[in-house]
């Protein structure tokens, strides 16, 4: 990866993020990540700017950080590092928000390194909140969150939704505890950033979650601030990608957490933390084994479930072969997990189970009826390996949705430390 950075006070352009002079050290080091921003950029940097000059006690630096920008945003970033000395430009020759904080956090000799949108989509008046705590070192990260009560936020019941129903897959398969992972508006202490940001391998949007996922599990305290956030409606995000993304970044961060592969126990000593409590609430202990053997029921079931699918398939329509093959199914995966998954043996509680479990079943038969409604509607006739292909898909969907609904709600007295770690030694 190579990048080139324009220094304010010099306007020169050196390889390798090298000022051709050094630069004074500051407090706090804003990375504002752009790609084809060229609208946006100029008024954002000059209102950014001049607020940080006017309404915050400390010393600063802007990093425009151009991720291999395609219009003026390269040029535009330079002349804005020409135009105010605290300001400064790097350019990447690849795209990724992820890769972009990195190359700056990493080679920033700033005390606390703080990034947002270019959209300042986050009102600016919670900068302050969120970085104290760093600078007092009270805390090792920060985050602006927009699911607190106290927050006042403007945006579309869709991304409501998908980032609320984000945040509990979160909770659900990686004990996250807290709130927003997604929010542009984040802070870290250089030494925290030093030792974790090298383990975080997502160099897109999921960067944000690995991060705050790899510091919980590191002992490390995140602070979270309510703030006022106005969506953007000129938003570059692909929705249906960046979930495609981040559903593949929880798999990959889970699996090697439960793999053990992450040295977090290095972290925890270099940086002076204690060993997390396992009974801490919100890390529990049998969660990873957990997700294994659910996991392991949801292949059983869906390789069931597909052939369930094409036998009936044979003798009726596409909506009443899913909802026989999904009933059958459901009632199977149910009783595996509540044995296998979460340890739960004798007659006690399987009629609620059931009764709950069924619930789960009516969510999983409508993502998965939706996905059929919505494959016809696109194509009227569509052959019976599009909609087993259309129907895996939905299923893996509706499996992480399941696993969420069946830890934190229908067996969730079993997914608590106490009784997992007692469900465990049962077994063994």
């Amino acid at each position: 990866m190579t990048a080139t950075l324009t220094d304010g006070r010099a306007g020169d352009v050196a390889p390798d993020g090298e000022p051709d002079r050094p630069r004074t050290r500051v407090t706090l080091d804003i990375v504002v990540p752009v790609y084809n921003e060229e609208l946006d950029l100029p008024r954002s940097v000059a209102r950014l700017h001049d607020y940080l000059a006017t309404q915050v006690p400390m010393s600063f630096r802007i990093t425009i950080a151009d991720n291999a920008s395609t219009d003026a945003t390269a040029a535009i970033a330079d002349r804005l590092a020409g135009q105010f000395s605290e300001v400064r430009a790097v350019h990447l020759a690849e795209k990724g928000r992820g890769r972009a904080l990195k190359k700056v956090w990493l080679e920033s000799d700033a005390e606390v390194l703080v990034y947002m949108d270019v959209d300042l989509s986050t009102d600016l008046s919670a900068l302050l909140p969120l970085v104290a705590p760093l600078v007092s070192g009270h805390s090792d990260l920060a985050i602006g969150t927009r699911l607190h009560r106290g927050s006042r936020v403007v945006r579309g019941s869709k991304r409501e939704f998908i980032s609320r129903c984000y945040n509990l897959i979160l909770r659900g398969t990686l004990a996250a505890r807290f709130s927003d992972a997604q929010c542009g508006f984040k802070a870290i202490r250089r030494n925290v950033a030093q030792q974790l940001v090298p383990l975080v391998q997502d160099t897109g949007w999921f960067f944000d979650t690995e991060l705050l996922v790899l510091a919980e599990r590191s002992g490390l305290r995140i602070h979270e601030v309510p703030v006022d956030w106005t969506d953007d409606p000129d938003s570059r995000v692909d929705i249906v990608q960046t979930a495609k993304d981040d559903l593949r970044g929880v798999w990959r961060v889970g699996r090697a957490l439960a793999g053990g592969r992450l040295p977090l126990s290095d972290v925890r000593r270099q940086l002076g933390r204690g060993s997390l409590d396992p009974a801490t609430p919100g890390v529990p202990t049998g969660m990873t084994k957990q997700m294994v053997r659910f996991v392991a029921v949801g292949v059983a079931s869906t390789m069931a479930y597909l052939v369930l699918f094409f036998l009936f398939r044979l003798g009726m329509g596409a909506q009443a072969a899913n909802f026989l093959a999904l009933a059958i199914t459901a009632v199977a995966n149910t009783a595996a997990n509540r044995r296998l998954t979460f340890g739960i043996r004798g007659r006690a509680g399987v009629a609620r189970h059931q009764l709950q479990g069924f619930g789960v079943f009516l969510l999983g038969l409508a993502i998965t009826s939706g996905s059929l409604a919505l494959l016809t509607a696109i194509t009227p006739v569509p052959s019976v390996p599009v909609e087993i292909v259309v129907l895996v898909l939905a299923n893996l969907l509706a499996t992480v949705v399941r696993f969420v609904l069946l830890r934190g709600w229908v067996f969730r007295a079993a997914a608590s430390p106490s009784s997992a770690a007692t469900a465990t030694t049962t077994e063994e």
